[in-house]
């Protein structure tokens, strides 16, 4: 104490002996709030800053979205029954409460990608940067805001609309706006995003959003409001911005292929020890924990603390039509036993077609689209596909169909359907082909996080879910009762609490 209090008296005796202006509280080389947004190089970087957040609820997308669903489940950890092994099983049990904190991440980085496009679409008002350049920052600022508040009105209703920076803390405290107007705002910014925005220039693209991903993502708003006419209008428009399948499924995902001619947008990774690497570590998650993966990964990887989850299910894997290549190409088995602490020990890697397991051994599913060269404990180059060019086909045969165009559907739909080595669709019976639609996005799309917000988007989530939820349990004893029972009140994640809490003028969904 006797230290500290001279060491005080010292420091108050230089401030005083010092000239009034020795500490510049901001020297002129540095950057601040008032004087960064200056130059196109500075709003690039902002903007930079505004995708960044994308990867961060990434690593929640699968659990909000993809096992939210009939595809994927968990490897049960009996020997840990942690928060955040709980949290996370509760998603996927559709058992979640207000207090889960991987629901509230999802909210959370939602908003900083909100937060950060809001400062970039403002500052550009009063930027002083060539006029080509404002519309190509303000259309990608538009599209990453109508994209995160896309993700936000499909799994939480409607929520505060933020479209200005924050600068006072009343300005921080919005009531939920209603569903209407957040879409409102959804489209309002992807019309904006479209006029502003190009096509890709060239294959592989950079990365950048254009005006086919933004052309999809109104697209798919209207897609949900039932406005088939206005879809299939946006849909042919992206047919004609250079977009193609690869001719083979498995490519697409190879990190050699990234941004190519059928990537609409992905979210950007890049695996190594080099300066400004960002490894997608979701390879790492979607395996069977165990404490040494190098069969799978190459490399000896200990993912007990991070594996387990996503784990294709059985409903899944017998959906897919024989013959179909991306079964293949989409799910692998890892062979082995689980050993006293219920981590899994590795003995071979199998083909999911027409597997039986060897004697004394089990067969567990992983996801493969995801697994490819790993360089270190970090993660891969793999990105992770947004939006893809099959995407647009089966969004446009399914809005065909649905305006009794049935014959023209089946163009779009059965080029997705040959890529994978199946035979072509004839029925245009609407309600057969309805179904058919349905089944190939689920197995085209599948563990690209689209499945959970397909089947609330097309009526079937409560049906689907529930009919599901009486298979599993027979199948995985360990599930509770109560898992996988949905009413109306279970198309909503819970608006976290957190948030509820610090602004009173926020109401909890019921």
């Amino acid at each position: 104490m006797k230290k500290f209090f001279i060491l005080y008296i010292a420091i108050c005796l230089t401030q005083l002996s010092c000239k009034k202006d020795f500490i510049i509280l901001t020297p002129p080389d540095s950057y601040t709030a008032n004087n960064y947004y200056k130059t196109e190089p500075q709003f690039r970087s902002a903007l930079v800053a505004a995708y960044a957040p994308l990867r961060d609820v990434l690593v929640n997308d699968y659990l909000t979205s993809e096992m939210h669903s009939d595809n994927t489940v968990y490897q049960p950890l009996p020997s840990n029954r942690g928060t955040a092994i709980v949290e996370r099983e509760n998603i996927s049990d559709f058992l979640s409460t207000s207090v889960n904190a991987y629901v509230a991440a999802t909210w959370q980085h939602s908003y900083t990608g909100i937060s950060r496009s809001n400062i970039v679409i403002e500052r550009l008002l009063d930027a002083n940067i060539p006029d080509a350049a404002k519309k190509n920052i303000d259309g990608q600022a538009k599209f990453l805001r109508a994209l995160n508040y896309f993700k936000l009105v499909r799994l939480f209703g409607g929520v505060p609309l933020f479209l200005k920076e924050v600068n006072k803390a009343e300005d921080a405290f919005k009531p939920r706006a209603s569903v209407d107007e957040v879409y409102n705002q959804i489209i309002a910014d992807a019309k904006d995003a479209i006029g502003e925005l190009g096509v890709p220039a060239k294959f592989p693209q950079t990365g950048e959003a254009t005006k086919g991903a933004a052309s999809l993502l109104l697209a798919e708003v209207y897609m949900v409001q039932k406005k088939w006419t206005d879809a299939e209008t946006l849909l042919r428009s992206v047919t004609q911005m250079g977009y193609d399948l690869l001719p083979d499924y498995a490519s697409v995902f190879n990190p050699a292929n990234k941004n190519s001619k059928e990537s609409i947008f992905e979210i950007q990774f890049l695996g190594g020890t080099i300066l400004g690497a960002t490894p997608n570590p979701l390879c790492f998650h979607f395996l069977p924990r165990s404490t040494d993966t190098k069969l799978l990964t190459g490399v000896v990887i200990n993912n007990t603390a991070t594996g387990g989850w996503n784990t294709p299910t059985t409903d899944l894997i017998g959906s897919y039509e024989s013959g179909d290549k991306r079964l293949d190409a989409s799910i692998g088995i890892v062979e082995g036993v689980y050993n006293g602490s219920n981590y899994f020990v590795y003995s071979a890697a199998k083909s999911v077609l027409n597997y039986t397991p060897a004697a004394g051994k089990m067969g567990v599913p992983y996801i493969k689209k995801y697994l490819h060269t790993v360089e270190d404990a970090t993660g891969s180059s793999d990105d992770f596909p947004i939006y893809r060019y099959s995407d647009v086909l089966l969004l446009l045969a399914e809005a065909l169909n649905e305006q009794g165009k049935s014959s023209d559907a089946l163009i779009p739909l059965n080029k997705v359907r040959t890529r994978a080595g199946l035979v072509a669709t004839t029925s245009t019976d609407q309600s057969a082909l309805r179904q058919i639609i349905y089944h190939e996005r689920r197995v085209e799309l599948a563990f690209e996080n689209h499945r959970w917000t397909d089947l609330l988007r097309t009526g079937t989530a409560l049906s689907v879910i529930n009919a599901f939820g009486v298979a599993i349990k027979k199948e995985l004893p360990f599930l509770s009762s109560d898992a996988y029972v949905l009413n109306d009140n279970s198309l909503l994640y819970p608006i976290p609490q957190t948030d509820i809490d610090l602004n009173p003028d926020i109401k909890q969904n019921p």
